[in-house]
Formats: structure tokens, sequence, C-alpha cells
């Protein structure tokens, strides 16, 4: 189903639209959505027209924004408009409007607004999804953080507004969770969606944005979309009941509730050096780039420029100008850089903000193994990672090591990390360097695979964990390791680092001869992974995950039915003997509840609340993300 032509639509005018049918409509809502999107037709006007047979025609006119946010912009001619199938059908086929397309203004209104970042915490860059965080440094305070600092205040509770709108939004994430992909058509989309209005209006941001989310992830499943995984969904299900189920019990906080528009606070002046850029690709179709900064305490900052534009402007905007402050820099000048910025605006993670206030002059830059940037590779990398991964809320910070090439894997570089003496850790684990950012148009992948052929060679790399995948760490940019003479050797103008999303590395960068080395610190590993266990791959938890996926994919009744039996799927027995004793009786807990369904003397159903499953599946889902990661930081020692 092709929807390219249809404009994007508020969620809750699409809400509407669904609810005033009759339940008889409301059967025919999903293969009349299936039907109408290749019947449009675009208007010399502006307008969308999609024609059902010879009697109706439902247009669609968006306003200035080119977002269709008013019941009066979407018409049809039949007799039971504006009651009818063939509008609420053109609506459902059309795209969802992000929240940062419904602000008053659009996003260019306010210039500290990152459009990525609108509605969600602070998160780690992806090619779909959001951009970039800019977390602190290990050691170092948060920006505005230090001695004399007010203590932390206890996080005011919800509203009765935000309580209403917070239930409101776990019981439609609990029906649709219940329902499944296979059931979760444009109905159950629906009661989402007008859930996710009022948690806008309620002031939970974070609610509604984990909403949308969910209903994105269930349309593009319900296409077969190439784009859509499972896990994905899985992950944005959890998300949204964790948000609702939290804030609806009366738990409150900004982590809760989540920003709008991201708030600035004066962040005086600051000297701050320029460590890395990295590109960002947006899931709703912005681009643009991350300059990652160090002040000279050791607290972290970035520049943000992201803006609609996709790709294109993601490789474009690697060279383009900083607005900031005046600045007559580029971001590749600024990530090799500095700024020394006086009356800045800081955000709590670090951005920095181009308020009319802000003056920046440029600063000469330092190399990596000069403070304050020399404290990202002081620290092992095991108890780093440890650290980063401690709080399942946030998302792994910049995390920087030595280490030497032992070869390739796919499209990933296999490395051990080294010690202060330059030499391989005899209890180092084999490591995976994966693009951070593989879309064939950016250099990441290409580059990785040059530093495959090059066995034994030492670099220094700057990336971030993957708390998804063991021993796993998604390289943004690499130099030379300080002293190593088997080494890379950069241009002067490049200031000893290489980011490998703008940045091509050429024959030219690499040393001549061959390295010396112990035997057996270069060459290729034996095995897939250099022979060693892999933890995450080789515990029982996948049982558990295919547990939870069934429930996403094939509702309430695909667990129900792994439940059936003296040891549903096998889970209790090998969780049990591995030591998961706890994630063993959450998981057998979920598919008995997901067969619970009590009935009267005359077959009817006494409760047809799927709250009690869902609070089953969430706490299975918890669970299972706290022992993934705990395995994940197990795996870098």
């Amino acid at each position: 189903m092709s929807t390219d032509l249809l404009p994007p639509v508020a969620p809750e005018v699409l809400a509407e639209a669904v609810e005033n049918l009759t339940a008889r409509l409301r059967k025919k809502l999903d293969a009349a959505i299936e039907a109408c999107a290749s019947e449009a037709v675009a208007g010399p006007d502006g307008s969308v027209s999609v024609r059902f047979g010879e009697d109706a025609v439902v247009t669609l006119r968006p306003g200035p924004s080119g977002v269709v946010t008013a019941a009066d912009e979407a018409v049809c001619g039949c007799l039971l408009a504006p009651r009818c199938l063939h509008r609420a059908a053109v609506l459902g086929a059309a795209p969802l409007a992000d929240p940062e397309q419904l602000a008053p203004g659009g996003p260019a209104a306010d210039a500290e607004t990152d459009p990525a970042h609108a509605g969600t915490p602070p998160q780690s860059g992806v090619v779909v999804g959001v951009g970039p965080r800019a977390p602190a440094v290990h050691g170092a305070t948060t920006p505005g953080a230090g001695a004399g600092a007010p203590p932390p205040t206890a996080p005011e509770p919800p509203t009765a507004a935000q309580l209403r709108a917070s239930a409101a939004l776990w019981e439609a994430a609990a029906a649709a969770l219940a329902a499944g992909v296979a059931a979760g058509g444009a109905v159950v989309q629906a009661e989402l969606l007008r859930a996710a209005h009022s948690a806008r209006l309620a002031g939970l941001p974070r609610g509604e944005a984990a909403a949308l989310r969910v209903v994105r992830g269930l349309r593009a499943a319900r296409e077969r979309s190439a784009a859509q995984r499972l896990g994905a969904l899985t992950e944005a299900f959890r998300e949204l009941l964790h948000v609702a189920g939290l804030t609806a019990s009366g738990a409150g906080g900004p982590a809760l509730t989540g920003t709008g528009r991201r708030a600035y606070e004066a962040g005086g002046s600051l000297r701050l050096h320029g460590l890395c850029r990295e590109p960002v690709l947006s899931a709703t179709g912005y681009g643009g780039v991350v300059t990652h900064l160090v002040g000279a305490d050791g607290s972290r900052y970035s520049v943000s420029d992201v803006r609609p534009g996709g790709l294109a402007r993601a490789r474009g905007a690697g060279s383009a100008s900083v607005a900031l402050g005046g600045a007559v820099l580029d971001h590749a000048g600024l990530a090799r850089g500095g700024l020394r910025v006086v009356g800045a605006t800081v955000s709590a993670d670090g951005r920095l903000g181009a308020g009319r206030g802000v003056k920046a002059t440029p600063l000469r830059g330092i190399a990596w193994a000069d403070e304050p940037a020399a404290a990202l590779f002081a620290r092992p990398a095991a108890e780093a990672v440890a650290a980063l991964l401690a709080d399942p809320e946030d998302e792994p910070e910049l995390l920087g090591c030595d280490v030497r090439v032992v070869g390739g894997a796919g499209e990933h570089l296999l490395v051990r990390e080294l010690s202060s003496d330059g030499t391989v850790r005899a209890d180092a684990p084999v490591l995976r360097l994966r693009p951070a950012h593989p879309h064939p148009e950016l250099p990441h992948t290409a580059n990785l695979r040059r530093l495959a052929g090059c066995p034994g060679l030492a670099i220094r790399v700057l990336g971030r964990p993957d708390p998804d995948r063991a021993a796993t760490l998604g390289a943004l940019a690499v130099g030379p390791v300080p002293g190593a003479r088997y080494t890379l050797r950069l241009p002067e103008e490049w200031l000893g680092r290489a980011d490998l999303g703008y940045d091509r590395l050429q024959g030219s960068h690499l040393p001549d001869g061959t390295p010396d080395l112990p035997e057996g610190a270069g060459g290729p590993p034996a095995g897939p992974i250099g022979g060693e266990a892999d933890l995450l791959a080789e515990s029982p938890l996948w049982r558990v995950r295919r547990l939870l996926e069934t429930g996403v994919a094939g509702g309430r009744r695909a667990v129900a039915e792994a439940a059936r039996g003296p040891e549903p799927l096998g889970l209790r027995g090998p969780l049990r003997r591995s030591g998961f004793g706890a994630a063993a009786d959450l998981a057998t807990a979920l598919a008995v509840e997901a067969d619970r369904r009590p009935r009267d003397a005359f077959g009817r159903l006494t409760d047809a609340s799927a709250d009690r499953y869902a609070w089953a599946w969430l706490a299975s889902a918890t669970h299972l993300g706290a022992a993934e990661r705990s395995l994940v930081a197990a795996s870098w020692s």
C-alpha cells in the first residue's frame, strides 16, 4: 500500500473519525484502508482526493503546515459524511503526524527545539529512530552540577489530569497488547491514538510519543514492511506500558512525563573542545549532525543541527556552519577545534542552545591524548561499560579505549583491548566494533572494512556500547594510539582522529610493513568471535524473548496456546538450570495469565479486562531487559 501522496494526519482527527463509525462499519475499516491508498490523486491546490466508486470522493485539504489537523480538512461527498467509512479509511491510510509537526509554528519556530527528540527521553543515535544524546564523562559532573549545587528534590506527583490520561493510555496499550499484530487493526490503533492525544493535552509527551511508536509499529507489521522488526515493536510496547503503568500508579518526575520542547538553562561561560561528529538519520525524515564536545572540567556537551532532509541533509550537515553565537566554524572544524562560549544555554543532557544572548569564539583544538579528552580513554572498558549500563532508563554514553585489530567478521571489526603499556590484556575478550550508522551511503562500514585488512593495527576508538549485543561498540571515530609504532598515520589537519561517519580512510592512512607483535597478538581469531563464549547468545533467555514477541505478534491467544502443556515452550527447565529462576517464574506466570479466561455458567467472560495480562507481560519484559543488560556488561570483562 502506497501512501506517498496522502498528507500526514493528526492522531486525534483519525481517532474521532473511527469513533464516529458504527460497529458494522468498523468491521470493514481495515479492508477499506488497504484498498484506498492506490486511488489517491493530487490536486493543483495542494489537496489530495481519493475516489470510492462513482458516488463518493474523499478530499484532504491540509493547512499551511501540510498536516490535516482539523475535522473539516477531510471531507467526503457521500450521504453519510462525516460519519462514513470512506473518510475514516482515507485518514487511516495517511501517515501519522509527528508531535513536532503539531507544535505551534512547527519545528522551526524554536531554534532550541530538537525535532528528533520531541517527546522522548535522551537516547543514543541510530539510523532509524532519534538522534544521539550528550552524556557525561565518567567521573565528571553533568553540566551545572558540582559543589554548592542544591540537593535534588523529590519529583512532583502527577496531576489529576495526568492520572486520568495515563490510565486511559494503559488501558488502550493493554488492549492492543492482548490483540497483538494479528488483531491490532485500525480500531485498536484509533484507541491508542485517542489516548495519545489525551496524554499530550495532559502534559505527558513521553507517553504520547511511545503510543505513536506502537501505532506505527503495528501499521508496519500489518503491512509487512521490510523495515519493521518484531523486536522493535516489542520494545515499543514495553516502553509504553512502563511509562503508562508507573504514571497511572502515581509516580512522577520529568523522566516519566518527558518534555515536548527541550528546556535550556543558563550555563555561564564555557571552554569547550571537540571530540567527534556523528551523522543523524531519523525514521521521520530528519537528518543532520551532532558534534560532541568536552568541557574544561570533563563535563560533556554537544551541538546539534537536525532538520528535515533525511540522508542528503545528514551527509551535508557534517560541513555545515555551526549556528551558535556567531561562531565562524563549521561542524568539521568544531569537531577538531573548540569554542569559548559566553552566556551559554544548556539543556539537562548537555545540548547547547543557540539563544540570542549566546556569544562564541573559536579555540584551538586539542588531541585526544590531552586533557580533558584523555580522561575518556583512561578507564578499562569493562569498568566503564558496567557504569554506563547500570541504569536501564539511560542510554549508553560515549566510551573510549585503545584496541588492537584482530580481523573482520562481516561488517564488524574484531579487536582486543590494550593495556596501558600497549600490550593486549591476557584476559581481554574479543570486542566487536560495528558501524554506528550502517547506511550504505555513509562511510562507516567501508572504514571498518579497511581497518579489518590490517591485523595487528593499534587504534584508539571512541564509540557507544550497544546494550543489546555482547561486547559490541558502535564506533564513531578512530585515531592513532600514542606511542604505538604500528598505528594510524592521519593527516596533520585531522588532529589525530577520523570521524567514521564523514572521513574516509585511505591506504596512505595505514602504516607500512607488518606489525612486530608477540605470537597470537594478531591474525584472525579461532571461531566466529575468537572461540570465546557469547554470554548473551548462549543463555536461555532467548526463550523468554520468543514468548514476549509471540504475544506481540499473535496477541494473548498465542501466548495462551503456549501455556497448554506441562512445560510451556520448555521454559522452566532450561532457565532454572542456568540460574534464571526469576525469569522462569515470570515467564510461566505470563503464560498462565494469558490462558486465564474465567467464564460463568453461560460461557460468558466474567473478567474481559487485559489489565492483569499486561502487568504480567510487562514484568517479564522488564526483568528480561535487566538480565540481558547484566550479561552484556559481563561480556566486556
